[in-house]
């Protein structure tokens, strides 16, 4: 039986990575039509609260508010092992001294603000889109923000926009807990039923196996994308980012990533970042 089947990720590199497979036709789709939308991370998780995709790539620190209708797919996250999104300042800045000042954020539902106001509770957040991709450094330049909380590319490109590193939110959740940063998950809607839901995740895991086989292809792919700047352009910045965050953590979520999703949700309820009626427990899909 044909079923149709919504798809919303992001314009990043490892989720057109993780998909490719999927909209290109490479793999056996196992009888599925698969649509597909891309957005900004902040974008992604307001679908996912309003059930509006059947598969999304959501931030960690949205799925407490949409676990009554989404599970976890067991692949396709993204994990920072001893790295992670970074803040980044015009001047030198030690992490407590955010706390009062303004900080450039791509959105209030990304697990790096999370992240970050366990370090500086007190931390004004902006909320800058991450399209279009220099929106934040201009916001910077411009004196708009006193400082940038970057995820995705924006990670390997500050340096040669004249910023210094204030604090990496990776090393900062290592140091604290000894485990992997979890940033971002793929859901799948829990009405599609058991059945669909497995048949689904498999060819996703598929899609993910086969971009991991082909990874030059889909490099020089990706780096003929119009992505809003040519620094995305380049190969081996497409190569080191890819090396973060489509990898084999990516392919199967190993179970320190999944103890790491447990102590966020735990170290995040205990500073009163998730509101008391939001789901306790993880679902994790098939």
């Amino acid at each position: 039986m044909s079923s149709s089947i919504s798809l919303a990720y992001s314009v990043d590199a490892d989720d057109a990575f993780m998909f490719h497979a999927v909209g290109a036709g490479a793999i056996d789709t196992a009888g599925l039509a698969f649509t597909h939308r891309r957005a900004d991370t902040a974008a992604l998780n307001r679908l996912a609260i309003e059930q509006a995709a059947d598969v999304v790539a959501v931030s960690v620190g949205v799925y407490p508010s949409i676990a009554g209708a989404y599970q976890i797919l067991p692949h396709g996250a993204s994990i920072g092992r001893g790295y992670g999104p970074v803040v980044v300042a015009p001047r030198p800045l030690r992490p407590d001294q955010l706390n009062g000042l303004r900080v450039g954020i791509p959105g209030a539902t990304t697990t790096a603000w999370m992240v970050l106001r366990l370090i500086a509770p007190r931390a004004a957040g902006v909320e800058i889109p991450i399209a279009p991709f220099n929106r934040i450094f201009d916001a910077v330049a411009a004196g708009e923000v006193d400082a940038a909380l970057l995820i995705h590319e924006g990670r390997l490109l500050y340096p040669s926009r004249g910023l210094r590193l204030v604090t990496d939110l990776g090393v900062f959740w290592r140091e604290r807990t000894g485990l992997p940063l979890p940033l971002g998950v793929n859901v799948i809607r829990r009405a599609l039923g058991p059945a669909l839901v497995e048949r689904v995740s498999a060819v996703l895991r598929a899609s993910i196996a086969w971009g991991l086989a082909h990874r030059p292809e889909l490099i020089a792919r990706l780096a003929g994308e119009d992505r809003g700047d040519e620094a995305l352009k380049n190969p081996a910045l497409i190569d080191e980012y890819l090396g973060l965050y489509a990898n084999a953590d990516t392919a199967a979520l190993p179970a320190d990533g999944r103890r790491a999703v447990d102590r966020l949700f735990a170290e995040a309820r205990a500073a009163g970042l998730i509101e008391a009626g939001a789901a306790q427990a993880v679902d994790w899909a098939p």
